[in-house]
C-alpha cells in the first residue's frame, strides 16, 4: 500500500471521480479530501439537474442525510463534557421525563451507540413536530432491553441529542449550538438548519432506481416491507419520506439532527479535519481529545437488527466493523473509512460520506444528487476512498 495522500494516490482519486459519470450514472458531485489541517484536493463535476442546465460547483450545497449524525454527535458530546456529566449517566439525570416508559435505567451511551432500543416509534408522531416526537419518545417503551441488542436509530437519534443539547445547553436547538461552537468559528460550509440565504446554492437530490441486482438486499427486502422493524424505523416519527422531501427549503431549515445536514463537501471534510488533528484547529483545542477519542473505540458491533448488515458504532460515530471470525486475522470486513483501524466517521442514504482518520491526518467527505440504493455507500464513493490509500 502506498502512503494515504500521496500524490498519485489523489491522481487516482481524481481518476476514479472523472470515470464515474461516465459510467457509474454520476451526474453532480464533490470530493474533498484534507490532510493535517490543508485541503489536498478539492474536485467538483457536473450537473445540478437532470437537465443539464445548472453546473455543480465547487460551493454547491446538497442534503446529505445521514452524514449529519456526525457533527451532531460530536455537539452532543461536547454539550455533555461541558457540563461534566459521564457518557454513563442516566439520560434521565439531564432530561426527567424521559423516564417514562421504564427507561429510568437507559445510559447516554446505549443512545450514543444506537443500542437503547428507541429506533422506532409505537406512536404516529409526525416528524415535522417537534415537541410531539420528544413527547412520544419519552413515553415510548424500550424494544429491547437497553445494551443487549444494537439497532440503528435512523431518525429518532436526532430528536434524543437534539434534546440533550437543548437541556445541558443556552441554544434552542442542536443545530444552533453546532453553528455558534463550530460552524461560524470555523467557517464550515455545512449546516444543521440552512438560512434562507443560502437556499440558492442547493442541489436537488435524485433517488436511485431499484434494479434486480439490488432488489434481493435484506435490506432494501425489509425497507419495503410493511411492519418490518427496518421499515418502522426509518417510518417514525412519519413524514420526509420520499426522496423529492429533501428539496423543500422547509426541510432544509429545520435542522433534523438526524438527518437534514445540508452542505458542500468541503464544509464536511474541514469539520473533520479538525477531528484527525485531535479536536485542533488554528492552534485552539475545540474538541477535548479525551472526547475525539471516544470516537475511535468501537463500542458495539453486530448485525444490525435494522441495517441488517455487521454494523459497528463508537460513541455516536460508525466504524467499519471486523472479521470476528475465529480463524480470520481480524481484518476489516469493508472500508468505508479506510484500512486504519482507528478512523471513523458517518455515511448518508444514496451514497454521502465523510470521515476523520486519525492515523494519517486525512479527513475526507463525498457529496452528490443522483444517490444510489442501498443502506451504505456504493461503488462510486468506495472507489474514491480505495484509491485514496492505494489500494
Amino acid at each position: 500500500m502506498s502512503f494515504p495522500g500521496s500524490p498519485a494516490n489523489l491522481q487516482a482519486v481524481g481518476a476514479w471521480f472523472e470515470e464515474s459519470f461516465r459510467t457509474r450514472g454520476e451526474m453532480g458531485a464533490s470530493v474533498s479530501i484534507w490532510q493535517h489541517g490543508q485541503e489536498v484536493l478539492s474536485l467538483a463535476h457536473g450537473y445540478r439537474d437532470r437537465a443539464h442546465t445548472r453546473e455543480w460547483e465547487r460551493d454547491t450545497l446538497v442534503p446529505v442525510w445521514s452524514a449529519t449524525k456526525g457533527p451532531a454527535a460530536v455537539c452532543c458530546l461536547l454539550a455533555l463534557e461541558e457540563a461534566g456529566i459521564p457518557l454513563e449517566c442516566p439520560v434521565a439525570e439531564v432530561w426527567p421525563e424521559f423516564a417514562g416508559g421504564g427507561k429510568s435505567s437507559i445510559s447516554l451511551i446505549h443512545l450514543l451507540s444506537h443500542t437503547a432500543g428507541l429506533c422506532a416509534l409505537d406512536e404516529r408522531a409526525p416528524i415535522d413536530d417537534y415537541d410531539a416526537v420528544v413527547e412520544a419518545l419519552e413515553r415510548q417503551r424500550p424494544l429491547w432491553e437497553p445494551g443487549t441488542r444494537q439497532g440503528y436509530h435512523a431518525r429518532t437519534f436526532g430528536f434524543l441529542l437534539d434534546e440533550i443539547v437543548r437541556r445541558l445547553t443556552e441554544a434552542e436547538s442542536l443545530g444552533e449550538y453546532y453553528r455558534e461552537v463550530f460552524g461560524g468559528p470555523m467557517a464550515l460550509d455545512f449546516w444543521i438548519g440552512l438560512p434562507s440565504a443560502q437556499w440558492d446554492r442547493v442541489s436537488p437530490v435524485y433517488p436511485g432506481k431499484i434494479s434486480i441486482a439490488n432488489s434481493n438486499q435484506p435490506f432494501i427486502k425489509a425497507f419495503n416491507t410493511a411492519g418490518t422493524l427496518t421499515q418502522r424505523t426509518f417510518t417514525s416519527p412519519f413524514g420526509l419520506n420520499a426522496v423529492s422531501d429533501f428539496n423543500q427549503s422547509e426541510m432544509w431549515s429545520r435542522g433534523y439532527a438526524s438527518m437534514g445536514g445540508v452542505g458542500s463537501a468541503q464544509g464536511l471534510a474541514k469539520f473533520y479535519a479538525m477531528l484527525a488533528q485531535g479536536g485542533v484547529w488554528n492552534g485552539v483545542q475545540v474538541v477535548p481529545e479525551t472526547v475525539v477519542r471516544r470516537f475511535e473505540k468501537t463500542l458495539t458491533q453486530e448485525v444490525d437488527s435494522v441495517l441488517l448488515t455487521p454494523i459497528a458504532f463508537s460513541t455516536g460515530m460508525m466504524k467499519d466493523p471486523l472479521n470476528e471470525e475465529p480463524e480470520s486475522d481480524g481484518g476489516k470486513l469493508r472500508q468505508l473509512y479506510g484500512p486504519s483501524r482507528r478512523a471513523y466517521g458517518h455515511p448518508g442514504a444514496g451514497g454521502s460520506l465523510a470521515f476523520a482518520d486519525p492515523e494519517s491526518g486525512i479527513s475526507f467527505a463525498y457529496t452528490m444528487n443522483q444517490m444510489e440504493i442501498g443502506a451504505l455507500p456504493g461503488e462510486r464513493v468506495l472507489g474514491l476512498v480505495q484509491a485514496l490509500y492505494g489500494g
